[in-house]
């Protein structure tokens, strides 16, 4: 194991501890079930704490295709068909596909990510942290599951972990303008006082 993933893994070991959740895994992913692409992704998310923003957009990009690609043309169907229910706001369909897809492959990280998205916009949150931590459990170098999940600890009023999930992130990928406007959100709420 790379010092980089070593580095990453206890970013997000911190943030799950600062997160009080009772998940062991998350942000130490066994080997036998990372996800596929992690020997391509590790250095594209290592490129990112350098990266201008265009050049970080760029990363994300290739990213999201490494880590979207499951390796079968059915788990992509329904992936696909997933996104889109989701995008017309089809909400309970795109539930259906994407727990279709994690019951064929419940290795694939990003099924669980997209699952929790929808969950999230449902305003269904337990549901959502959930398959966020196993999405992280399963590729914990995936920033966008883990600022989902910074993103339910704030909406549960769970600050001090939303703050340091997002401080997480940006030690990753300082560019990340979401995660950043998230914790210039929480900053002067963190632990009573300001940062």
């Amino acid at each position: 194991m790379s010092a980089f993933n070593r580095h990453l893994k206890s970013v997000f070991a911190v943030f799950a501890a600062a997160s009080f959740l009772l998940v062991p895994s998350l942000g130490r992913a066994d080997d036998s079930v990372t996800s596929a692409g992690d020997d391509r992704a590790a250095p594209l998310v290592s490129a990112l704490a350098e990266a201008e923003p265009e050049e970080a957009r760029q990363i994300v990009r290739e990213l999201q295709l490494i880590w979207s690609s499951s390796g079968s043309s059915s788990m992509d169907l329904l992936l696909r068909k997933g996104r889109d229910a989701m995008e017309r706001e089809e909400y309970d369909e795109a539930v259906g596909h994407f727990s279709a897809l994690i019951d064929h492959a419940p290795d694939f990280a990003e099924a669980w990510h997209l699952r929790a998205m929808v969950f999230f916009r449902m305003e269904e949150l337990g549901l959502a942290q959930a398959d966020l931590e196993q999405a992280l459990a399963l590729n914990p170098l995936n920033f966008q599951a883990a600022y989902g999940l910074a993103l339910v600890m704030e909406e549960t009023g769970r600050i001090d972990a939303a703050f340091a999930g997002y401080d997480a992130i940006l030690d990753l990928y300082p560019a990340h303008e979401a995660a950043a406007e998230g914790r210039q959100r929480l900053v002067s709420r963190v632990s009573g006082s300001d940062i």
